[in-house]
């Protein structure tokens, strides 16, 4: 009986062995695939235009700041197209990639054009109002000038499994934010007024970015999304295209006469070595962002189904 009992197990070894490198080698080229950055997107005969993908919520602005100043101090590279399709995301990191492309625009004199795809909206606009000029499709998601933060209370729950949540601080507002009771007026107050503060610098960076009164701005800056078509007239975009419209209107307006080269970032790329024996803590959650629990502040839009 032990014979076939130990082939079982060999079996067993054998095909959790064979299971794990099977899942181990699709995850590999996936990884490798999303990481590994291509140089061009398409060679064409006229000179270089960098673009740069900004996809899905924008929780840090470390890689496409990167991304903006290569391209910047590049010579070969005579304009920047953001290809944009984000909901939005972290005021601050929001802010950040705004701020790297009004520099580059000053400093390096280099042209930065916005191409709005599905969505440009809220931290996403914050961005695109930086650049030169506005693309977006007639049926694109543009706007949403606002500032939101939000999390769960989940004091009942605790009160329902009869626990008790113990906090000691030194400072009232320390605590602000516990999502195990509900604010108190003053502590509503305070994070109001620090949000009034973000939707003011939100409101004057789009103001000083699309050429426009503050009040003009501050009349639309109630956290409504737009149309493209809608968006157009009310001076949030400048031309209804999509990318190769923008492309075509870059390459013109600096003096590319044939087919510009579309250049995309350049990131390292990782082989399965790297992966078993390397550095993957890029691959793995920040417990340290898990477990944190502080309020957020986003320019951020979400479509909330009821």
């Amino acid at each position: 009986m032990a014979e076939p009992r130990s082939r079982v197990w060999l079996w067993i070894v054998v095909a959790g062995g064979g299971l794990f490198l099977f899942f181990l080698a699709i995850f590999t080229l996936v990884y490798v695939s999303v990481r590994s950055g291509q140089k061009t997107e398409y060679a064409g005969k006229g000179g270089d235009i960098g673009v740069i993908d900004i996809d899905g919520v924008i929780l840090d602005a470390e890689s496409t700041v990167r991304d903006l100043k290569k391209f910047g101090d590049d010579d070969d590279i005579k304009a920047i197209i953001l290809h944009l399709d984000t909901p939005g995301g972290g005021a601050a990191a929001s802010e950040e990639i705004s701020r790297e492309v009004k520099r580059i625009r000053t400093e390096k004199k280099k042209r930065i054009v916005a191409s709005i795809a599905t969505v440009g909206a809220s931290g996403g606009y914050y961005v695109a109002s930086a650049a030169d000029k506005i693309f977006s499709d007639q049926a694109s998601v543009v706007g949403s000038i606002g500032v939101i933060a939000e999390w769960v209370n989940y004091g009942e729950l605790l009160r329902w499994a009869k626990l008790k949540e113990v906090i000691i601080k030194a400072g009232e507002f320390k605590d602000t934010g516990d999502p195990a009771r509900d604010l108190t007026p003053a502590e509503h107050d305070y994070l109001q007024g620090m949000i009034n503060d973000m939707h003011g610098q939100f409101i004057r960076s789009v103001a000083e970015g699309r050429h426009m009164k503050v009040e003009d701005v501050q009349a639309i800056a109630n956290g409504k999304v737009w149309t493209g078509e809608q968006a157009l007239a009310l001076h949030l975009v400048d031309q209804i295209g999509g990318f190769e419209e923008a492309v075509k209107d870059t390459a013109k307006s600096v003096g590319i006469k044939d087919e510009p080269t579309l250049v995309k970032p350049q990131h390292e790329k990782r082989t399965l070595w790297d992966l078993l024996f390397g550095d993957a803590s890029d691959l793995m959650p920040n417990p340290a962002k898990l477990v944190q629990q502080n309020v957020g502040f986003y320019y951020l839009w979400q479509l909330k189904a009821r």
